[in-house]
């Protein structure tokens, strides 16, 4: 087994309370629980991170883009009887 160490946190007592009846009905410790949930968030941020540096990049150089508030009108119209058509991406000029 690796090295490992103690980590410490507070929670609400309703998630502690619901983690111990999810361990109980898995028949595993909490810890293995606990270990499972931070695996799945770290691997999450890990792409999530990875994929704004990717877009970060290939805007710097040059990608065409949207206008976060072209976006944002569009998706506020959804459902609306003015429903926008899709914004499409311009080339920067530089």
């Amino acid at each position: 087994m690796s090295d490992t160490v103690t980590l410490s946190f507070r929670v609400p007592a309703s998630k502690a309370k619901a983690l111990e009846k999810l361990a109980a009905a898995q028949d595993r410790p909490k810890s293995y629980l606990l270990e499972k949930a931070l695996d799945g968030y770290l691997d999450e941020e890990a792409r999530f991170y990875a994929k704004v540096a990717s877009a970060i990049a290939e805007a710097d150089a040059g990608a065409p883009l949207i206008e976060h508030e072209r976006v944002m009108r569009w998706l506020e119209s959804w459902g609306t009887e003015h429903e926008l058509p899709r914004p499409k991406a311009k080339r920067r000029s530089r």
